[in-house]
């Protein structure tokens, strides 16, 4: 079993997720805990205004809502009563025994997952705190509850029963629902794992897996909304199916949450730097040295691939290295400028030839262009030309010359300008 906990500033928005699940046929609520009433008496504002009224008795908690996710195994067959069971032992654990809390069971994912709405805010108007409820509290009752419902073991899961693949777009690029359970499976295990900066450095390691966070041109309304959609790719790496906001994911990995994690990642990942620069080095190491092809093979059996970026003409302007083995990103830049495109192809001499042959041929092709499009005002100079005269070609070229040498005058010049001027003496002493 796998628990994810967010806290935020809005107990609807919360709500309203999993309510919205339920009227796409996705979900269905099967728990209120600690209401004054039975699930099936409660209506959906009668379920909403006791989380807010709740939360209102302390108006100084700010971020007074909290969404809980238990995740467990494809391989798991749970029942209602299994579910509910281990949602209330869970939150009695966690310190929310005498909190008012929905469970809903959501379906909209390749496994059995429940969500949890519940309020920061106790009944006697006392905060509940939640800093490093997940590593205190969460992980020992996680624990406890997969020995007593016989449950996977996340840490088994991991090591042995999961895998990472590739999102199949034959299968998910037809139809919203489809698509957004692929690509929700990919950045669960991507968000949370990787060690990013950057959307770029993000877009390194989701592209491997047919996945895309896209922010849009800079014209486009998504980019000036800060918004933020992601798609799922072909094999040749172009968006196909239904982009799918970052807002519907219960999560919400919107800009916001990336930037959180830009800032977290960028130190969690400096001790790993030195692993994929020697890496690197050693790979570059030698008089043999390999080209980009060669490279980019031998990091691979280092568990870290390379991402290259190229123009139309198949020329390299960036690279990026995603370690598996440690879940690091890095641009080639943050590495240091030896370790950028430029610097890399500078330290592969192949490679250089290869980049060299590259920027020669485009060169070409560029000048190709320039010659096709100057070919109508070659003709119209034609026409304007001068015509030859009866001397021929010579004739032209002769009055052509006349026309941009300089001017010669051989003239005599007057007398004054033709004077040498005389050296002035100096006047010295005859006398001591």
């Amino acid at each position: 079993m796998v628990a994810i906990i967010k806290t935020g500033h809005s107990v609807q928005r919360s709500f309203y997720y999993n309510e919205n699940k339920i009227g796409q046929g996705d979900a269905q609520c099967i728990m209120a805990g600690n209401y004054p009433k039975d699930l099936a008496d409660l209506n959906q504002m009668q379920r909403l205004n006791m989380l807010l009224k709740t939360a209102a008795l302390n108006e100084n908690v700010k971020r007074n809502s909290v969404h809980i996710s238990l995740n467990f195994d494809p391989s798991e067959k749970l029942t209602k009563d299994q579910l509910t069971q281990i949602a209330g032992v869970y939150m009695d654990k966690i310190g929310f025994k005498n909190q008012p809390f929905l469970v809903y069971e959501h379906y909209d994912a390749g496994h059995p997952h429940i969500h949890i709405v519940s309020v920061k805010v106790r009944p006697d108007g006392s905060r509940i705190e939640t800093n490093n409820i997940g590593r205190n509290e969460s992980e020992k009752v996680r624990k406890q509850i997969e020995i007593d419902f016989n449950l996977v073991k996340a840490e088994a899961h991991k090591r042995h029963v999961f895998e990472l693949k590739p999102v199949n777009t034959a299968k998910a690029q037809y139809g919203k629902s489809q698509t957004k359970q692929a690509i929700s499976n990919v950045l669960n295990t991507v968000l949370n794992s990787y060690k990013y900066t950057s959307t770029a450095e993000l877009n390194a390691v989701l592209r491997q897996y047919n996945v895309l966070a896209d922010t849009g041109s800079k014209e486009s309304r998504i980019n000036k909304n800060n918004g933020l959609v992601y798609r799922i790719l072909d094999e040749k790496g172009r968006p196909v199916g239904v982009p799918i906001k970052a807002s519907e994911f219960h999560f919400n990995p919107g800009l916001k949450y990336l930037r959180e994690r830009f800032m977290l990642n960028e130190n969690a990942r400096q001790p790993h730097k030195a692993r994929v620069k020697n890496a690197i080095d050693l790979a570059l190491l030698g008089s043999s040295k390999p080209d980009i092809e060669g490279l980019v093979a031998a990091l691979d059996k280092q568990g870290i691939k390379v991402v290259l970026r190229q123009n139309e003409f198949g020329i390299i302007y960036g690279i990026t290295y995603v370690d598996h083995r440690t879940k690091s990103v890095f641009n080639g830049s943050s590495l240091g400028k030896q370790y950028s495109a430029y610097g890399i192809q500078e330290r592969s001499r192949q490679a250089t030839f290869g980049q060299a042959s590259r920027q020669e041929k485009a060169k070409q092709q560029a000048n190709s262009k320039i010659h096709h499009e100057a070919e109508p005002f070659k003709k119209k100079d034609q026409i304007a030309s001068f015509e030859p005269d009866l001397a021929g070609s010579s004739g032209q070229n002769e009055m052509m010359d006349s026309l941009f040498d300089p001017i010669k005058d051989d003239s005599s010049l007057p007398f004054a300008l033709r004077r040498k001027k005389k050296r002035k003496q100096k006047n010295i002493s005859n006398h001591l």
